[in-house]
């Protein structure tokens, strides 16, 4: 295989890690990312090291606002109902068509 088809192949993720009030970190991989009249979002899914972990997981997407202070990115949790409901709504309808996505 040669290093352009090779390089075709490979995987990525980004990658961003949150700490919490307590200190904990927490790694998320960034699968997409919108932008709205509100602001900007992400939407993520936790990774772990442990493929335990990873299987006892809910799946279910986390959603973030992204803000700016003094040149850096922070996030949010959107804490309105109303937006975060047509958030996580545009999110879904975009990434069913790349992930088996269960709405129940």
């Amino acid at each position: 295989m040669s290093e352009q088809n090779k390089n075709e192949y490979d995987y990525n993720p980004d990658l961003i890690t949150l700490t919490d009030d307590d200190g904990k970190e927490y790694t998320f991989e960034v699968l997409d990312a919108i932008e709205t009249d509100t602001g900007r979002y992400l939407a993520m899914l936790p990774t772990f090291n442990d493929p335990q972990k990873m299987l006892e997981d809910s799946g279910e997407l986390v959603i973030v606002k992204v803000g700016e202070e003094d040149g850096e990115e922070y996030y949010y949790e959107i804490e309105d109902d109303d937006e975060y409901e047509m958030v996580a709504d545009a999110f879904v309808e975009r990434l069913e068509d790349f992930f088996e996505i269960d709405n129940k």
